[in-house]
């Protein structure tokens, strides 16, 4: 039997960015995957996520700005270019771009609000109704090339990285947790439990958890008519639509809206009617795309009620589960927090607490 410092369950982006601040502590680590890197059945696969500041929420606006400078860190250390920072906008009648560009102006962010009009002459492949926020810190991630580098960093820094090894049992007792695989046995003082849509079985009469829904989503990749930039955008009417780059298309999709299932029962099957949707988006809102996809995929979200993450300790077992959509952005930041945690140290938020997520919505 093997002790360790700390276990890691999830290598995705969050499971990732927890060892390699923990390793860049001089924590004892083991970390556990199911599958082998780069595989497609979670939340962490593709090569490209949204970086925005913009949050109608001044918490989300501040943790954008640390997560950011950790993203430079980890670029400074990996010597990989994993953040191409290209400019977001974000319109629409329920997008608040106005409040956006307050928050962003009380947190000292470089921001532009900008008439739909010149707006469209700006970004000529794209429409707007309604005025336009622009914030130039936005941009990519290479979702794929960090989780690469972060563990390529804390293998370096002695972590034990074991792909292909699926937990089977945690077993809390009075010194630590007892993670059992099929290849034997460790024993933690601490465990990050990042295992995105398998989180709630893995820590069934464990943990109380508050509802994580499961839901398969869907995004669909489109080919410019014409050369020429694309910022990252997101537009929010009775629902939120959002695109990227990634390559020479622009991958477009929804927010939500996927169908529930579980990381065990999804089919991988893209429902024709998001992509109608999507096509019918693209067609009035992107007329600078072509509207016959060029290809499409699946993945997961495991999202809490109100999309906020759910970032705090019982016991030994840290519960790390940054998803809902938008936590990609903030791996490097959710990193240091489930180290912090392993450390003994507060919550980043106490809204990210397990008792917030539990309290009745007044």
């Amino acid at each position: 039997m093997t002790r360790v410092d700390v276990a890691v369950v999830g290598l995705g982006l969050a499971g990732s960015a927890a060892v390699w601040a923990l390793s860049r502590r001089g924590r004892t680590v083991a970390a556990f995957e199911a599958f082998q890197p780069g595989h497609r059945r979670g939340s962490s696969h593709g090569r490209s996520r949204i970086f925005r500041r913009a949050y109608p929420d001044a918490l989300y606006v501040e943790l954008t700005g640390r997560a950011g400078r950790l993203w430079n860190r980890l670029e400074e250390e990996s010597g990989e270019s994993l953040l191409d920072r290209i400019g977001g906008v974000d319109h629409g009648a329920n997008g608040e771009p106005e409040l956006m560009a307050g928050l962003l102006a009380d947190a000292g962010v470089p921001f532009e609000l900008i008439p739909p009009d010149a707006a469209a002459h700006r970004w000529p492949g794209m429409a707007f109704e309604g005025p336009v926020l622009f914030h130039p810190e936005a941009g990519v991630v290479d979702p794929e090339r960090a989780m690469a580098a972060m563990t390529r960093l804390a293998a370096s820094a002695g972590a034990d990285l074991s792909y292909g090894t699926r937990v089977d049992a945690l077993e809390p007792y009075d010194d630590g947790v007892r993670v059992r695989t099929a290849r034997g046995t460790w024993d933690a003082r601490t465990v990050v439990v990042a295992a995105g849509a398998w989180t709630e079985h893995l820590l069934a009469g464990l943990v109380e958890l508050p509802q994580l829904t499961v839901s398969q989503q869907q995004a669909f990749f489109f080919a410019p008519r014409e050369p020429g930039a694309w910022p990252t955008f997101i537009r929010e009417d009775e629902g939120a639509v959002y695109g990227l780059p990634e390559g020479p298309l622009v991958k477009v999709a929804e927010h939500g809206g996927g169908g529930v299932t579980t990381a065990e029962e999804r089919d991988g099957i893209v429902d024709p009617a998001a992509r109608e949707r999507v096509t019918s988006f693209v067609r009035r809102w992107l007329p600078g795309l072509d509207p016959a996809p060029r290809d499409e995929l699946t993945c997961l979200y495991t999202s809490t009620p109100n999309e906020d993450f759910i970032l705090d300790r019982h016991g030994p077992i840290v519960v790390c589960s940054p998803c809902s959509g938008h936590g990609a952005k903030f791996t490097p930041l959710i990193g240091e927090a489930a180290a912090d945690l392993a450390d003994g140290l507060p919550p980043i938020d106490e809204r990210f607490t397990l008792a917030a997520h539990r309290r009745p919505e007044s």
